[in-house]
């Protein structure tokens, strides 16, 4: 198919929408690594020159496709209401992270490479407006769950919300070994046990850190929680 330039705003619109899909379905079959901005350009059928014009280079493709997934979570998470006791909502609240990014690998994909990758190669310009993006959700993730546990307090709900963030970008790639690391936990089946389960790491760190919030701020006591 000949390069057509897009001559509207809608017209540069829907190819900048065709890039973001193509480099979202390709995530789902192969990690970030892999995916190069050559094997977008064929994947939509332009020249490396035509993406090009519609976004500085790959990486800044993919922070793009990272703002929309987030965005997507932070929009299904919000219409949840959590009731019962402080400990049922932690509970349910560590359940409601789990199930909502098992749903989206491609989100927990990109975030595992943000900071080591995909930030590397973009202009200030690019680097600030994607930080004002991510702010925003991290901001309003955090008032989702300020409102689900208001024990937390704002402030507790920032933390427990930046330290799932954290451990989501090295929690990922550590539960996805590659095949050589694979071949050694057959070979040796008692190395398996390095070997990283996300969703029990998210459901964990969601737990330990708001149950430990809560008993600073002495809303549940510690020792009711030691065993978690």
């Amino acid at each position: 198919m000949g390069f057509q330039r897009a001559r509207t705003d809608e017209q540069r619109n829907e190819r900048r929408r065709q890039i973001l899909g193509a480099a979202a379905a390709m995530l789902t079959e192969m990690p970030v690594a892999e995916l190069t901005l050559t094997a977008l350009s064929r994947r939509v059928c332009l020249a490396k020159a035509n993406v090009l014009r519609y976004f500085e280079s790959r990486e800044a493709v993919l922070l793009e496709l990272l703002e929309a997934e987030i965005a997507d979570l932070v929009a299904a998470v919000e219409v949840e209401e959590l009731t019962g006791p402080v400990e049922e909502r932690v509970d349910r609240l560590a359940e409601l992270f789990v199930s909502s990014l098992a749903s989206r690998p491609v989100l927990c994909e990109l975030i595992s490479a943000e900071i080591t990758v995909l930030e590397r190669n973009i202009s200030t310009e690019t680097a600030v407006r994607h930080k004002r993006v991510v702010r925003g959700h991290l901001e309003a993730s955090a008032g989702f769950v300020a409102r689900q546990l208001p024990e937390l307090g704002e402030d507790g709900a920032g933390v427990l919300m930046e330290t799932l963030l954290l451990v989501m970008m090295a929690a990922w790639p550590a539960s996805r070994p590659p095949q050589a690391v694979l071949a050694a936990y057959e070979a040796d089946p008692a190395l398996a046990a390095t070997r990283l389960a996300y969703a029990d790491v998210v459901r964990r760190t969601v737990e330990v850190t708001a149950f430990g919030l809560l008993a600073r701020a002495k809303v549940v006591p510690a020792q009711e929680h030691q065993a978690r």
